[in-house]
């Protein structure tokens, strides 16, 4: 990390030969051949930068207006545990269980939808934890607390898989204390609490926002679904400039911005997977090369070249967490659950059937793709030598880690580039752009064949599974969204009579509060709407994956295209039945 003197101003200081980051930055040449050809399909138009507008510019090189963002929240979910602890026990009477179970969920699905990560920039748990991290609310502060520990390389590796995990975890909690039904408010007070304290002791163990990219059990859900945001996010204007600079403020912090929280390089994005929006890399950048642009519709699911297995996984799990939700509210589901209590000795959600319902589905996705891919695939299909990953191989995570110098987390690299960083203070590494340290492209060495282990590592299932499954994430991020909808068709005018009771106005008795916007019946309708929705933008999505990733590693490009289109159709078929029979049920 950059420090500062009294005055601000960087001292010249010679880096000792020993010193790591010397090592890192520049150990030979970035490969720069076929860099055009690489970024070519994820790039925004370079009209289509909104930081290019000076007003815009102005706000996002504000460190006050991330605060401003974040403040209003920050207020609202104070007020929500306040209320939940002190306030009417009456769950729809009160601001807190109303505004977070009526409202708020729809809210944050629609921001998904239409900008990706625009919850993370202004989220109160995320900010409050990293106001402490700071030490401060806006200025740019050298001064941390906490222990600025690095998360384990063996960890990092799984990515989305734990934010899935800490989401599955939350999910049965609420369904056990019936929280989000809403139940007694005290419950949602205390479940704010814990993930506020949660994030807390993960910004206070952990540098920067690890817990946000990690351990949120929301990151995965709106990192995959948020593909289909028109928000790119902060992304290189020039990629050479990239490639050319010494010194990497962005990733390292320098005088004006901290380094990316998220892990992020823009010089390598291709997606907006995992940019939180927060502008610390177009503050940063000593060169102004950073902007902040929009793209098309799916651009983040159909386009980028390098697709990650956590994130294909975190997609098969979060669909099988939703059709256990659909499940759940049927009669035959009430049957067995009954059955199983008894057998068991345990209370509902059985967590037999919680976890086996969804490992259940995730399962049948995975053995659709893997029969699809047994009669497609080509017998002579050769994946040992990375082939689309060139000129950006994998890194050398674990040769850097032995020596010191990589922070050693796999998981978070967010594109084809070698990307690897020391995010401690005082042992920073720049990302190193081009070939492992060694020349071996990710494929000789026992230690570059372990940094692979699971997010990149390739095979003729993964060749399949990876792209089928960010194909249905429009249909899995609109079953997602259908199922909040009885709660704010049945309740969100519950909202009006608990802020009137905050002042001794509102009551159960208020026309507001007994007011429904739909009948069930409408309500379905509007669920198998949304899911006809997203079915087919996924069907176009994963049709025009299929057309560029499956068709040349298939020996009938056809087949394997009508299994690309008929794998979200049955989705959304099976989605929208399911809405029908559970006729509007919470």
């Amino acid at each position: 990390m950059t420090l500062l003197d009294e005055s601000g101003v960087s001292p010249p200081e010679a880096a000792p030969p020993s010193d790591p980051v010397a090592v890192a930055v520049r150990l030979r040449p970035p490969v720069r051949a076929g860099v055009a050809e690489r970024f070519a399909p994820t790039d925004p138009p370079k009209g289509w930068d909104l930081a290019a507008h000076p007003r815009i510019a102005r706000l996002l090189k504000s460190r006050r207006f991330q605060f401003a963002l974040i403040l209003p929240n920050q207020i609202i979910f104070w007020l929500v545990i306040s209320l939940g602890l002190l306030g009417t026990v009456v769950p729809g009477l009160n601001f807190g269980t109303a505004i977070t179970w009526y409202i708020w969920f729809c809210l944050v699905f629609v921001m998904m939808v239409v900008v990706g990560r625009a919850w993370c920039v202004m989220c109160p748990f995320g900010g409050f934890a990293e106001w402490v991290q700071r030490r401060a609310f806006w200025t740019r502060s050298q001064r941390r607390l906490g222990l600025g520990r690095k998360l384990p390389e063996p960890i990092a590796r799984y990515g989305f898989l734990l934010s899935v995990g800490m989401f599955l975890l939350l999910t049965w909690i609420e369904e056990f204390f019936n929280i989000a039904g809403p139940g007694g408010p005290w419950a949602t007070s205390f479940m704010v609490l814990g993930i506020v304290g949660g994030a807390l002791a993960f910004f206070l163990v952990f540098e920067r926002r690890t817990f946000c990219r990690y351990f949120c059990p929301l990151t995965a859900l709106i990192g995959t679904v948020g593909a289909m945001g028109s928000a790119a996010g902060f992304r290189t204007r020039d990629r050479q400039l990239c490639l050319d600079c010494k010194t990497k403020d962005c990733m390292r912090g320098g005088v004006n911005g901290y380094g990316c929280p998220w892990y992020t390089w823009p010089g390598s994005a291709d997606s907006n997977l995992a940019c939180g929006l927060c502008s610390e890399c177009f503050k940063g950048c000593p060169e102004e090369n950073i902007g902040f642009y929009v793209q098309p519709p799916l651009t983040s699911v159909v386009a980028p070249k390098r697709r990650r297995a956590d994130v294909a996984w975190a997609v098969a799990v979060l669909w099988g967490l939703v059709v256990f939700q659909q499940v759940n509210a049927t009669n035959v589901y009430a049957s067995l659950d009954g059955w199983l209590n008894k057998v068991t000795g345990l209370g509902y959600p059985n967590p037999v059937d919680y976890v086996g319902i969804i490992a259940l589905v995730a399962l049948v996705m995975a053995g659709i793709v893997k029969v699809a891919e047994r009669l497609l695939a080509r017998r002579d299909l050769d994946l040992s030598s990375g082939g689309d990953l060139a000129p950006f191989p994998e890194p050398a995570v674990d040769r850097l880690a032995r020596s010191g110098v990589a922070s050693g987390y796999a998981g978070s690299l967010t594109s084809g580039l070698s990307l690897t960083s020391g995010l401690q203070a005082g042992t920073l590494t720049a990302p190193t752009v081009g070939p492992d340290l060694g020349g071996n492209a990710g494929t000789g060495a026992r230690g570059e064949r372990r940094s692979e282990a699971f997010i990149s590592r390739k095979s003729p299932f993964r060749s399949y599974f990876l792209p089928l499954m960010y194909g249905i994430i429009p249909v899995v991020g609109a079953d997602y969204f259908a199922r909040q909808l009885p709660k704010f068709f049945k309740h969100a005018s519950r909202i009006v009579p608990a802020v009137g009771h905050l002042f001794g106005a509102g009551s159960t008795s208020s026309a507001l509060y007994n007011t429904r916007m739909l009948s069930n019946a409408g309500i379905v309708d509007v669920q198998v709407v949304v899911i006809a929705l997203g079915m087919l933008a996924s069907m176009w999505a994963s049709w025009r994956i299929s057309g560029r990733e499956l068709v040349a590693i298939s020996r009938h490009p056809a087949a394997a295209r009508v299994v690309a289109v008929a794998l979200p159709l049955a989705c959304g078929v099976a989605a929208g039945i399911l809405y029908v029979i559970m006729h509007a049920a919470n």
